[in-house]
């Protein structure tokens, strides 16, 4: 398991889960790195004044917003933490939504979630409560001074949050040339739809994900292994370290809130009932939850 990158707390309502952040994908294709054939040394970066060409240290580096007329503003590290104070270190979870309500267009990354601080039971409460349910919850969460939308999911023994793009990233389909919808305006013949439905068919089976690998990467290293073997390496010194990894903090557990949350979120439960008058919004749904457990 990859190191901890994040550690808070999952709240909803009242209750506090104390949580740590971890990675739940990588990298697993080929990693080239840039040498200098002359020499082979590495070849690495550095950060340079575009004007003057000459390198400058971290520490004379600041963050900023180009505006329209070409100026900037500048903001500090303490200024842009200052912006979230209450967000830094929780995943607040602000509603609960069936997983076919998510589109795949917005999944972004996701992470495991694991409880800390003697949080285990109000982890697996949270987890057990949203799969009889059939949700996922939304939640905000800022990880590197940026703030993310995410889905708290529920998968076997574990909560995975997903973050996801903002709807602002989307682009509209109108930005592209696309055939009419429905067959009759795309000019699809009754035979064709028939044989192609029969083809899907003949192809349709359940989800393996172990079923299929990176067939490049694989080549890539068949090739590797052959030149290992045949002695044709090269010996290269590393000449820099990589960047040491950001702390992180922890958040107080307030567990067992539960009836007080739910007095607070009954006023206005009902009145965002009244407001959505039963409305329901789904199309390119990401994943169907599963039904509730048996007992």
């Amino acid at each position: 398991m990859p190191r901890v990158i994040w550690k808070g707390a999952i709240t909803f309502g009242l209750v506090h889960v104390p949580v740590a952040l971890y990675p739940a994908s990588r990298e697993v294709g080929i990693d080239f790195d840039w040498l200098d054939k002359r020499s082979m040394d590495p070849v690495g970066y550095k950060r340079v004044n575009k004007r003057t060409g000459k390198e400058i240290q971290g520490d004379d580096i600041v963050k900023g917003i180009k505006q329209d007329d070409g100026d900037y503003v500048i903001l500090g590290e303490d200024e842009i933490k200052a912006a979230y104070p209450k967000s830094t270190q929780t995943i607040e979870i602000e509603s609960f939504v069936k997983a076919s309500e998510i589109a795949f267009t917005l999944l972004e990354t996701p992470y495991y979630l694991e409880p800390i601080g003697k949080g285990e039971k109000v982890y697996a409460l949270l987890r057990e409560s949203m799969l009889e349910a059939g949700v996922i919850g939304i939640a905000r969460v800022v990880m590197h001074t940026k703030e993310h939308l995410a889905a708290l999911v529920p998968t076997g023994a574990a909560l995975v949050l997903n973050t996801i793009r903002w709807a602002s990233e989307i682009r509209a389909l109108d930005e592209l040339k696309l055939p009419a919808a429905g067959r009759t305006a795309a000019g699809l013949k009754p035979a064709e739809l028939k044989m192609a439905e029969q083809l899907i068919s003949d192809m349709t089976g359940p989800w393996d994900a172990q079923a299929y690998t990176d067939k490049f990467s694989a080549a890539v290293q068949a090739l590797v292994t052959k030149k290992v073997a045949a002695g044709e390496t090269e010996t290269v010194t590393p000449l820099e370290e990589r960047p040491s990894e950001m702390g992180s903090g922890n958040v107080v557990d307030l567990t067992e809130l539960l009836a007080a949350s739910l007095a607070r979120s009954k006023p206005r439960s009902k009145a965002a009932r009244r407001e959505k008058g039963g409305k329901s919004t789904s199309q390119n749904s990401a994943a169907e939850m599963p039904g509730k457990k048996k007992a």
